[in-house]
Parts: C-alpha cells; structure tokens; sequence
C-alpha cells in the first residue's frame, strides 16, 4: 500500500485537524491534492532515535490549505478552479500554481470550432461568422433581468405624466436613431476584438446603442462616434479610428500578464473583478426592490445613470453570468490589468488626459473605479 492509501504521522495530524473543523479527509486526497502543487509537501523533521527512522511534521501553511481544500473540493472542480479559489481567499497557495492557474483560464477562450485553424484573420472572422449564421450562439446584449428593470422604470415615469426617456438626453446626441448593433454583430465583433485587439470607435459607439433598446438617444455613444472630430491627429487613434496602443491576438497578452504581474496586483484584481459582481447585483436587487413599490430613489437614479455611461457595460456582463466560474474571474481580473496598463499608455502617448472624469458616477463601477485610478507598473 502507498503513501496515499496509508497515512504517515504527518498526514494523520491534518486529516485530524479537518475531522476538529467537520471535514472528512483522506490520505488520497492530501497526495492528489500534493500532486497538483495546491498542499506543500511535508517537512521532515529529523530521526527519532534509536534506529526508528526518520520523521517529517506538515508545513504550517498545509493547516488552513487543507480545511479550505476540504470545503472547496467537489465534483467537476478542477485542480486550476481550485487553485484560483484558495488565491481569491488569500491563502498561501504557491505561486506559481496561481500563474499555471491563470494561465489555463486564458486558454478557455476560444473560437468556435473552425475559426482557430484559419490561416489569417479574414479566414478565422468568416468561420466565426459562418458558426453563427448557422445557429451558433450570439451575444446576449441585455439580459432579461436588466431589460425588466428598463422596463419598469419607463412604466413608472410615463404613468406619472413624465417624457421618457427625457427630453434632455436627446440635446446630447449628434446621431439620435443611429443603427444600433445586432446581437450577431456583437458576436463578431467580439471575435474581431479578441483576434486583433482592436475596437473602432464606430463600432464600440453601435455597440453602446445595442445595450440601450428602446431609447432613440444614447449621449455617450454620440460622444464616442464624435471622438475623432474633437480630438483629431490623436496619438493614441489608428486610421481606424480603434486605440492604437494593442494589436494583434489579445489572449498572448494575457498569458504575459499571468506569467509576470505582482502578485498583489493580480489579488487585488482579483478581489476587484469580485466586488464589481456584487457591486451590479446589489444594485440590481435595489432597484428592484425601490420599483416595486413604486418608489424609485437612490438605487434606481444610480441604476439609470450607470445605465447610460460606462459603467453600464459592466453591470450587463454581471446579470448575463448566472453561476460564476473562478476561470471568469481571473479572466475579468486580467482583463483589468489590461485595461490599467492601456490607460497608462494612452497617458504616456498623450498627457494630460481628462482622467478625472472616471470618477464621475456611472463611468466605472466603484471597485473598478478604485483599481484603474491607482497607479500601474506600465506606466
């Protein structure tokens, strides 16, 4: 019999410990667990004198790993989910089992079958946009939750004799009834996104006017389709009008991001990517709540304005994940990075920046909003 079919002192000692906290652990799962780099090995702690071997004792960080393992292990949770939950909760898994971690959530970004073996970018584009005018699933643009919310807060101001949307959003935009983009249209644009790190200002103004149906005025997509002509021979604007500061497949980008941010900086994009899911889904809940008794107040304003502004985009993407995975997580967490050291680069390629607006309401979630404006090690 091995090791993991009989436990050593050591290994007793933490499978007694998990009994003390409720937990049923067993030599087989310490050695999986060990083999897939999430428990230290023990360290051996000597003889014991008089010719009966040696001795090895477990690792002080093998103590709260093992009760943490033991309550988040389960079926269909793999060694990497695991990792990145014991990262999330700040215990002491190694650190280069959180990179691996990391870098296998950024592998589960993948194209529909056909378009990864496209020999260049128009091939892999067709066969994205073949997959989805065959049936393949399409983007979600506002999911049934967030669209009822819409709903009740038009319902609620109309029968109170109030124009909605009101009259004074439409002063604001240059191209009120602009084609909005299609759900089709967003998941090839998508695709376009990840494949060349690029979004052109048209498109990302179409597809801030596809997340608003309903409303014939969308003032910040007419700010973002009217970039061009007030920031003109911008540094930072390809021909395309799409930021020039990242090109080419994004996913190569985050594998670097994975192998080489801090530590502390991937934790605390971590924790941000967490607290901007609870930050959408409370918010919802509130305004919920304020709607049904017919009583709109602080909730449903910031509801409204987040609706219309940035931030709006995140909290779409929270009520269109039902059941969180840890590999979403640390992908929104990269994600964030990424969005950190591009604003860094744009910052460099052209000082002196408006940045203070992202801190005006609605603009960015508050624990995104917390982590952009903080300094980068890009910058």
């Amino acid at each position: 019999m091995n090791s993991a079919q009989v436990p050593g002192r050591a290994d007793q000692q933490l499978i007694d410990h998990a009994r003390n906290h409720g937990f049923d652990v067993t030599g087989e799962q310490l050695y999986w667990w060990r083999r897939h780099k999430l428990l230290p090995a023990n360290a051996h702690g000597g003889g014991l004198g008089r010719g009966l071997g040696s001795t090895s004792r477990p690792a002080a960080d093998s103590f709260p790993l093992v009760l943490a393992l033991a309550r988040l292990s389960g079926r269909g949770k793999r060694p990497t989910d695991l990792a990145l939950l014991l990262f999330g909760e700040g215990l002491p898994v190694p650190e280069a089992t959180v990179r691996t971690a990391f870098h296998a959530a950024v592998d589960t970004v993948r194209l529909p079958r056909g378009a990864e073996s496209g020999e260049d970018l128009d091939e892999q584009l067709d066969a994205v946009d073949r997959h989805i005018a065959s049936g393949g699933q399409v983007s979600v643009m506002v999911p049934r939750r967030a669209r009822r919310v819409d709903e009740q807060i038009a319902t609620f101001f109309r029968s109170a004799g109030v124009p909605w949307p009101p009259a004074e959003l439409a002063q604001w935009d240059e191209n009120p009834g602009s084609e909005p983009m299609t759900p089709r249209d967003a998941a090839l644009f998508a695709a376009d996104a990840l494949l060349t790190g690029s979004a052109p200002l048209p498109r990302i103004a179409a597809l801030l006017r596809g997340t608003t149906p309903g409303l014939e005025v969308n003032p910040i997509a007419s700010l973002v389709e009217t970039t061009v002509r007030d920031v003109p021979d911008s540094p930072v604007l390809a021909p395309d009008e799409s930021l020039s500061t990242l090109t080419g497949d994004v996913r190569p980008v985050l594998h670097a991001l994975a192998a080489s941010a801090p530590p502390g900086d991937l934790a605390a994009a971590w924790r941000t990517a967490v607290d901007a899911r609870t930050w959408a889904l409370d918010l919802c809940a509130r305004a919920e709540a304020e709607l049904a008794v017919q009583a709109p107040g602080e909730a449903t304003t910031e509801w409204w304005t987040s609706r219309q502004l940035p931030a709006g985009i995140w909290l779409l993407e929270e009520l269109r994940t039902r059941r969180p995975k840890p590999t979403g997580t640390a992908l929104s967490a990269l994600g964030l990075l990424l969005q950190r050291d591009q604003l860094a680069a744009i910052d460099r390629l052209h000082p002196g920046c408006q940045w203070d607006l992202l801190h005006t309401p609605g603009v960015l979630p508050p624990p995104v909003r917390a982590l952009l404006t903080r300094p980068s090690p890009a910058a």
